[in-house]
């Protein structure tokens, strides 16, 4: 890591601890294979803490300050990180190891969508899903085809204004962990690849933080 002030975006070192070595697995076997064509000049640290800071902060890569790397090297690791699914299975690694860490199977059996939330994955194991009341008949139809039960949530019609509604909740939290990173607030992206990298992106500071007992800064604090 280069010799910077950190900004409040940057990973802890026991949250770099937990990312790093996929990270470091890749690059290696880039060069093993010679697809760099060059040796790596700058450090995975700073690309990763620069693809964060676009990610908390919202601004355009372009933006980027000027003791990052350049903005086309990041967005050039951001890109090959989305297109190789590296971002995916750092958030299959960490979610593994949250569950674990809660006494929980390292794979869910169960999830829950929302029809705000869009651009999820799924896991195989999977065998029960809740949905919310958007989601037309044909979802369950097709859950069923997949050998998974799916549950539509639905408000109490008789209960006025807002209320807590049953695995829904699940789902409004989530959201509100993704706005703390301002990338997601708007749907910037122009691609729908990106888009998905962006949020899984966020699950992974956020999925570190919980394995390291850190907090999330609010707006506030930035």
């Amino acid at each position: 890591m280069t010799e910077r002030r950190p900004y409040p975006s940057d990973p802890s070192d026991a949250r770099w601890a937990l990312i790093a070595p996929r990270l470091t697995a890749w690059r290696q076997a880039r060069t093993d294979a010679g697809v760099s064509g060059h040796t790596p000049t700058h450090d995975l640290r700073d690309i990763f803490d620069a693809i964060l800071y676009v990610n908390r902060t919202g601004i355009a890569w372009r933006y980027l300050p000027h003791d990052f790397p350049p903005c086309r090297t990041v967005y050039g690791y951001f890109a090959a990180w989305s297109k190789e699914g590296i971002f995916p299975e750092l958030n299959y690694q960490l979610t593994g190891l949250v569950r674990d860490h809660q006494g929980r199977t390292i794979t869910p059996t169960a999830s829950i969508m929302d029809s705000q939330s869009v651009k999820t994955s799924t896991y195989p194991t999977l065998a029960k899903t809740w949905v919310d009341a958007g989601f037309k008949n044909r979802v369950v139809e097709h859950g069923a085809a997949l050998g998974v039960d799916v549950d539509v949530v639905t408000k109490d019609p008789h209960v006025k204004g807002f209320s807590v509604v049953k695995r829904r909740w699940v789902v409004e939290r989530t959201l509100g962990w993704l706005m703390h990173h301002r990338r997601l607030v708007r749907d910037y992206e122009t691609r729908p690849d990106n888009s998905a990298s962006m949020i899984t992106i966020a699950m992974i500071d956020n999925l570190a933080k919980r394995l390291t007992t850190e907090t999330t800064p609010t707006w506030r604090d930035d």
